[in-house]
C-alpha cells in the first residue's frame, strides 16, 4: 500500500436486510445458549418482501421458538410497513435435528489442559485480526466513523429526531492518509430511507441529516470535514422504505463491515449465526485479541495476526504476525511471542471467553447485539476479545528483544 492514499469503508444500520438476517441468526443462537449453554446451532437467514426463510441446524436441550425469535427481531429494528413487518411476513423455517457428537459434548470450563489439547477444530479456514493506533478503539478510522455515523442515524430515527426515517441506511467514510495516517476527511456519504418519496423533500432530509447526524459525530473527533471534504446524502434521490421490500438480505453477507472495513483482510466464513464451537466465528475474535493487544502495549502502530486452522488440529497449523513495518521488533519475533502467550486452541478460547456463558450474563441478548455495528471494537458491550490484559506481559517479553 502507499503511503500517502485516500481509503473509504461502509457501514449499515440495523434495518439492512443482509444485517436483519445477521440479527435474526444470532438471536437463535443466544436463545438456545441462554437455556442449554451446551447447544450446537448453526441458524441462516434469508429475506425478501413479506418472507422470511430460516435454515437451521441443531441439537439441545432448550426449545425455541424460531418464527417468534424472528418476529421479535423485526419488530424491534422497526418495520411497520404493509410490505414487510413483524405480524403479517410468512416464516418459513428447514429444521434439522443434528445426532449427538461426542467430540463437541465437552464443558470447557471442567477440562484438563491434556483434554483441551486433543479437542480439535472441527472446520478448515484461515483468519484475520487487525488492530491499529488511528482511534480510541484501535480500528481504521474510516469504518470507525462510517459505524459512528450509521448508530447516530438508528438513535436519530428511535429518539423521533427524525421521525419520517425507515430502518435502513447506508454510511461511507473516506479518509485521506499521508504517510499512512489519517490526515483529513475526504468524503461523507450517507443514504437514508424514508416512508414517502415527497415527505420531507430532498432538501430538507439532506439539511437534517447534516445537522442531526453528521455534525455531532465529528463535534469531538480530532480530525472534521473541512471545506473540501465531499459531502453526499441521498446523491441518488428519495430512498423509499428500503429494506426486504426494497431488496433482499442474507446472513454472513457483510463480513467486511463486521470486521475491519476491509482495511486489513478477513475471512470468507460469516461470524454471525454459529455457536462458539464454529472456530471460524471464535478464531476471528481470538486473532483480534492478539493484534489489539500488541498494538495496545506500543510494540507496532498497525497489526494483523493471521491464524490457519486445518480439521483434526487442536492448534492453528500456521501463526502469522505482519505489522507493515511499524513494528518495534521483527514480525517472527513478535509471532513467536505470540504463538507462546496466547492460546489459540479450540476449547481454550471458549473457556477464557465464556463463549457460552455471554447469552445468559447478557439477559439473553449478545450475540444478536454483535450483529449490527461489527463484532470488532465495540466500546458499548463487555467483549472479552477487546480486553487489552497482555499489555504488561508483552512489554516484559519484548523488552528482553529490545534491549
Amino acid at each position: 500500500m502507499k503511503s500517502d492514499f485516500m481509503f473509504t469503508s461502509e457501514s449499515v444500520t440495523e434495518g439492512h436486510p443482509d444485517k436483519l438476517c445477521d440479527q435474526i441468526s444470532d438471536a437463535i443462537v443466544d436463545h438456545f445458549l441462554e437455556q442449554d449453554p451446551l447447544s450446537r446451532i448453526i441458524a441462516e437467514c434469508a429475506v425478501s418482501t413479506s418472507i422470511v426463510f430460516i435454515a437451521a441446524r441443531f441439537y439441545s436441550d432448550s426449545a425455541v421458538d424460531f418464527p417468534n425469535v424472528a418476529r421479535k427481531v423485526i419488530q424491534r429494528v422497526g418495520y411497520d410497513q404493509q410490505e414487510f413487518n413483524a405480524k403479517t411476513c410468512s416464516i418459513l423455517t428447514s429444521l434439522v435435528d443434528l445426532p449427538i457428537d461426542e467430540h463437541c459434548c465437552f464443558n470447557e470450563m471442567e477440562l484438563s489442559e491434556e483434554e483441551i489439547d486433543r479437542l480439535p477444530a472441527r472446520n478448515q479456514v484461515t483468519v484475520f485480526g487487525f488492530a491499529c493506533s488511528q482511534t480510541p478503539t484501535f480500528m481504521p478510522l474510516p469504518l470507525y466513523l462510517a459505524h459512528k455515523l450509521s448508530k447516530q442515524v438508528t438513535q436519530a430515527r428511535h429518539q423521533n429526531l427524525v421521525a419520517y426515517l425507515c430502518p435502513e441506511a447506508k454510511t461511507d467514510v473516506g479518509v485521506e492518509y499521508v504517510n499512512r495516517r489519517p490526515h483529513r476527511i475526504h468524503s461523507i456519504t450517507i443514504t437514508a430511507s424514508q416512508r414517502h418519496a415527497n415527505k420531507p423533500d430532498l432538501k430538507r432530509l439532506r439539511d437534517d441529516i447534516h445537522e442531526i447526524v453528521i455534525k455531532p459525530v465529528f463535534e469531538d473527533e480530532p480530525i472534521k470535514p473541512d471545506n473540501k471534504t465531499e459531502i453526499y446524502i441521498n446523491p441518488e434521490g428519495p430512498f423509499v422504505l428500503g429494506g426486504p421490500s426494497v431488496h433482499s438480505g442474507l446472513t454472513g453477507r457483510k463480513n467486511a463491515i463486521d470486521t475491519y472495513g476491509e482495511y486489513s483482510r478477513h475471512s470468507g466464513a460469516a461470524l454471525s449465526g454459529k455457536d462458539p464451537v464454529r472456530i471460524d466465528r471464535i478464531g476471528a475474535y481470538v486473532a483480534r485479541y492478539a493484534a489489539k493487544n500488541i498494538v495496545a502495549a506500543g510494540l507496532a502502530e498497525q497489526c494483523e495476526v493471521q491464524l490457519s486452522y486445518s480439521i483434526g488440529r487442536s492448534r492453528p497449523a500456521s501463526i502469522q504476525v505482519e505489522t507493515f513495518g511499524t513494528g518495534r521488533i521483527s514480525d517472527d519475533v513478535l509471532a513467536s511471542i505470540v504463538e507462546e502467550h496466547f492460546d489459540f486452541r479450540l476449547a481454550a478460547i471458549m473457556r477464557q471467553f465464556r463463549l457460552r456463558q455471554l447469552p445468559a450474563l447478557a439477559k439473553g441478548s449478545f450475540y444478536q447485539k454483535l450483529a449490527v455495528l461489527g463484532h470488532m471494537g465495540r466500546t458499548d458491550l463487555d467483549t472479552p476479545w477487546e480486553k487489552t490484559d497482555k499489555i504488561d506481559l508483552l512489554r516484559d517479553v519484548a523488552g528482553v528483544h529490545l534491549s
